[in-house]
């Protein structure tokens, strides 16, 4: 899958790099000064990168564990995200990566141990209380596990740091890496859904909605906490029926009791992203819908949006209880 493999000076000598090199012997390694001259410059064809990208191994500097926006968040009162990747393996017609990025390769920090070092710094800080780090924000949290063994670097330290929680954000059945470990209480894997009909015609490459289900099932079945993220929401016709079907077929597998929280967020794109979007994608029907801009964010119009977060919300109520339901807020121009 990867031929061609970008590799920053400074951690050449890495020894994730180095093991990386190992399991792809026929890749071509290619040094560079900094991933950003390959990953950064204008002008690239995302779409043509998008159908072979390269792997860029580089080190995150500077701050590792953000703040997330207050708008969003599954109940704790400290919420941090990280990014030990950049792009995505799937092709989201609505992924804001598309328009935040001018490359599709993808990129992968191997310095893990600085990412750990600043999780334990920031759970330090709240000793007495849950400190949150999400991670699947700017990539899928499991779905390039296979070349970045995240998940078996990352789930040791949350082993023994209890207070630390981790949500895995993801639409991968790659849940293999989970099931190869006992589960852990402050560990959850967070799973995205459109109803079937919306994936297929917007999410080019994802396994199907009942694969996933199926993985969540697994998942629970082997002890883990496994959390829905119904996120974005996407307007369509038979709205109520689509959307009740999928929360069925979710509910009448997975036990309510193995469901640590449910949220929902609308459809919202800060509006340089959506217009760099539209070039890439002129005919989309999705962006020719009831779309506006308000404050910098491109979303539904208001009573569109209130309407369809206000229908999944009464679904949910009739499913879980309501201290499982969480609304993620449109803020202006926020982006992870």
């Amino acid at each position: 899958m990867i031929e061609i493999i970008y590799i920053e000076d400074s951690i050449a000598q890495h020894p994730r790099t180095i093991d990386i090199l190992k399991r792809f012997p026929q890749a071509t390694p290619i040094p560079c000064a900094n991933y950003k001259e390959v990953f950064n410059p204008a002008g690239q064809n995302f779409r043509l990168q998008k159908k072979k990208p390269a792997l860029i191994l580089a080190e995150k500097k500077g701050n590792r564990a953000l703040p997330i926006p207050e708008t969003y968040g599954i109940g704790g009162k400290y919420n941090f995200y990280f990014s030990h990747m950049l792009n995505c393996l799937y092709d989201c017609r609505y992924c804001f990566l598309q328009g935040m990025y001018p490359s599709a390769h993808y990129v992968l920090f191997v310095n893990f141990e600085d990412f750990l070092s600043d999780i334990q710094s920031k759970t330090a800080q709240q000793p007495e209380q849950p400190v949150w780090f999400f991670s699947g924000y700017d990539c899928d949290s499991l779905a390039l596990d296979h070349i970045s063994q995240f998940t078996q670097s990352f789930l040791p330290h949350f082993r023994a740091n209890p207070t630390a929680h981790l949500e895995l954000r993801t639409k991968s059945v790659n849940i293999k890496p989970l099931l190869n470990n006992d589960p852990l209480k402050n560990v959850v894997t967070a799973f995205s859904f459109t109803p079937q009909e919306i994936s297929t015609q917007l999410e080019h490459g994802v396994p199907s909605v009942s694969s996933r289900i199926n993985a969540m099932k697994k998942l629970t079945q082997s002890g883990w906490q496994v959390g829905l993220r119904i996120d974005p929401i996407i307007d369509c016709t038979n709205f109520s029926k689509r959307y009740e079907s999928l929360f069925f077929d979710i509910f009448s597998i997975i036990p309510l009791e193995m469901i640590h929280s449910v949220s929902l967020g609308a459809f919202r794109m800060p509006g340089p992203f959506f217009k760099k979007m539209e070039k890439l994608y002129p005919t989309e029907k999705l962006f020719a819908g009831s779309l506006e801009k308000k404050q910098g964010v491109v979303s539904y119009k208001k009573e569109i949006e209130q309407k369809r977060k206000e229908t999944c919300k009464n679904l949910l109520l009739q499913l879980i209880p309501e201290e499982k339901l969480f609304l993620c807020e449109t803020a202006p121009e926020t982006t992870f």
